[in-house]
């Protein structure tokens, strides 16, 4: 019999799988299998945010999955850095030798061994469930993960004390909705059901946005203001919700913290002055305003891209507190979303890291963001923190070569030969091209694992359907085997995946009923603030008290107002969204959605590309002092004047002339959180000289 015959006879079965992309939308999987072969792989119809719909990304995580170039086996390098020539050799002997010249530089000291890791997964497992003990047990440096959201959730959390929000699912009931900072169909696509329903229902959709994306060409307005002006913006709407009196004066005085101070404050940005600085028609700040005085109830799905600018905290702390001068959170359509994560962080278990292996050592901490700097500096500079040079690094759940910023200085640091470097990894990466051990790690559908999410309120569980291909391994059983080759015998470094699950959360948490559902619902009243209740001392949101003074606009690090002789010298703004079939530079090398993307792009607006005599489909140079980035000029209405959008993040190998548009990025940091600036930047653009006007495909 064949062996397709024979898994004919088997049984079909259906698993609880969650997708663990950095996605506030956290999908809830169902899979159908029949033994080894998935016959269907959708989102779980029972979850109602999730109601039965994946995106096109993972909708395609089978081809993922079974990526003919997928590391299957452990690679020791022997070729140079960056080349990524390799050679296979056995997880024994690939441990051995890691566990030696690890071991070897903690005799010197552990906080030389820098761990790097983000959100290639977001579950508690195959994170930082082992990692994080293990790094607390070796003494290693801490990093700092703030390259994606920490200044917007650290100005959240100055306003309501978490970082909290409305539930997801009663924006299909507001009658207006302000899609801040978002492009929410390639983004954030679930959310986007639910505003589809407020507009069916007569909601009005008002886009707010430097780059006219997707989602707001389906909006009913689209504000295209300047990057870096969200602040201004807000403190204009403040003003006129003022001097109009659209305002709840009760929730005010009793829910809200520094009111008369902020009061003051607004006043001084008149419709006129938020217009000038935000790029923007005064009579667009005077129609936003009346629409969010008048409209109710009014949400706000605020995201993350507004937040990677200079002045990003300033800005989440001014728009989080508009909600609060109409009284929006009375009603549970009412309110704002940028991050829910803060609900499912009491449920955490605090004792998962067990932070106790520290035994009182404080280690020094790493900038993720500035691992460009770090990795170039000596003993004695500042970025490291007072501790040593960095001489290992472990990378996992990351692709840093690629995001971060300034990926020039990146790489180079990478390919320091005195640096020992082990990667994690599903692909050959930038990243992992420069490691001197790449080590295959499953894939979601190989491990067990369980995932909170950041823009919704459920719990989700991750159960393996598959076992892993080839030799792929969990990050939890290397970090495992790593503790045991260094003698880390405490018991915690024994727990199995599932007992990790398990452990996760508290006991808030009804274990098994999360295995029989495949998810859980926290138990959160519908109007969370209608009477206060926010997680500051007062109980009241905060705009500013002891020891926090009042937000402000905040212009940015590269920008005019700032730099005039850097503006002039480069005059336009970029900002760098991802493009829409990519996550960040996760699916980048994804046969049917590279497809689909094609090329690296620049949008430009017709102004700006006739001023350089650029067409649509030339070939094109972005450049500034820190790099150059070679790419496709797509000219047309999605820029505004004066920015162009570099849609990112392809691989640096799979792009043109070796380049991705973190070329060009700073390592320079944001106000509040210690976040990236990567949609601060200024550049110039020209034709690419080296390749002839209007020709496609890549340049070697």
């Amino acid at each position: 019999m064949s062996t397709a015959a024979a898994a004919a006879d088997l049984p079909l079965r259906q698993v609880h799988a969650a997708c663990p992309h950095d996605c506030p939308d956290t999908c809830a999987i169902r899979v159908t299998l029949q033994g080894e072969q998935i016959l269907r792989l959708q989102g779980d119809p029972d979850h109602p945010p999730t109601h039965g719909a994946l995106c096109t990304k993972v909708s395609r995580y089978a081809e993922r999955l079974g990526h003919p170039e997928r590391v299957l086996t452990p690679l020791r390098r022997v070729g140079p850095k960056g080349a990524g020539r390799f050679e296979p050799v056995s997880w024994d002997e690939a441990l051995d030798d890691i566990a030696a010249r690890l071991a070897a530089i903690a005799a010197r000291d552990p906080q030389a061994i820098v761990p790097y890791s983000y959100a290639g997964t977001m579950g508690f497992v195959q994170g930082e469930g082992m990692a994080a003990r293990f790094w607390n047990r070796l003494g290693a440096s801490r990093l700092h993960r703030s390259i994606c959201a920490e200044a917007g959730a650290t100005g959240l959390a100055l306003t309501y004390g978490a970082t909290v929000g409305m539930h997801l699912e009663h924006f299909a009931e507001s009658r207006l909705i302000l899609i801040w900072g978002s492009n929410s169909i390639a983004s954030n696509l679930h959310f986007w059901t639910y505003a589809q329903a407020a507009k069916r229902a007569g909601a009005k959709l008002i886009a707010i946005d430097p780059r006219c994306s997707e989602t707001a060409q389906k909006c009913h307005q689209h504000l295209a203001l300047r990057p870096g002006t969200d602040a201004a913006l807000a403190l204009g709407l403040m003003h006129e919700l003022i001097v109009h009196d659209w305002l709840d004066h009760d929730y005010l005085d009793r829910y809200v913290e520094g009111w008369p101070e902020l009061r003051e404050r607004a006043l001084q940005w008149p419709p006129e002055r938020a217009a000038a600085v935000c790029g923007l028609s005064v009579e667009e700040v005077q129609g936003l305003a009346r629409d969010y005085g008048t409209l109710a109830p009014a949400a706000i799905r605020l995201n993350y891209g507004m937040q990677r600018v200079h002045g990003g905290g300033n800005a989440v702390r001014l728009i989080a507190l508009l909600p609060c001068l109409v009284g929006a959170w009375r009603q549970p359509a009412g309110g704002l979303l940028l991050s829910a994560s803060g609900w499912n962080k009491p449920l955490r278990n605090p004792a998962y890291a067990h932070p106790e292996l520290l035994a009182g050592r404080q280690p020094r901490t790493i900038n993720m963001v500035r691992i460009g700097d770090a990795l170039r500096a000596m003993p004695g500079d500042a970025v490291l923190d007072g501790g040593p040079r960095i001489e290992a690094l472990v990378v996992y759940n990351s692709n840093p070569v690629a995001v971060a910023p300034e990926s020039g200085q990146v790489a180079a640091g990478f390919a320091r030969e005195d640096l020992f470097t082990v990667v994690l990894e599903h692909f050959l990466t930038d990243t992992a091209d420069h490691a001197d051990y790449v080590l295959p790690a499953t894939m979601q559908l190989e491990h067990w694992d369980v995932h909170a999410s950041y823009g919704h309120t459920w719990l989700l569980i991750n159960e393996p359907a598959l076992p892993p291909r080839g030799q792929a391994r969990p990050n939890t059983q290397f970090f495992r085997e790593l503790a045991a080759r260094l003698g880390f015998d405490e018991p915690c470094f024994r727990d199995d995946d599932l007992t990790l699950a398990r452990q996760a959360f508290g006991p808030a948490v009804d274990f098994e009923a999360l295995r029989r559902d495949g998810w859980v619902k926290l138990d959160l009243p519908p109007a969370p603030f209608a009477e206060g209740g926010f997680f500051t001392p007062s109980g009241r949101a905060r705009a500013c008290g002891p020891g926090l003074p009042l937000p402000d606009h905040l212009p940015n690090h590269e920008c005019a107002e700032s730099d005039p002789a850097l503006a002039a010298r480069y005059p336009l703004a970029m900002i760098s969204p991802p493009a829409r079939h990519f996550l960040n530079s996760t699916f980048v090398n994804i046969t049917s959605l590279q497809a689909i993307e094609r090329e690296p792009l620049l949008e430009m607006h017709p102004q700006d590309a006739a001023a350089r005599g650029i067409a649509d489909g030339d070939a094109v140079c972005v450049y500034n002092d820190r790099g150059r980035y070679h790419c496709i000029a797509r000219v047309g209405p999605q820029a505004r004047p004066g920015v162009v959008n570099g849609l990112g993040v392809w691989w640096r190998k799979l792009g043109r002339r070796g380049t991705n548009v973190n070329e060009l990025t700073h390592q320079r940091l944001t106000d509040l959180g210690e976040a990236p600036c990567f949609y601060d930047c200024l550049v110039q653009v020209e034709r690419d000289a080296a390749v002839p006007a209007g020709s496609e495909g890549r340049a070697a």
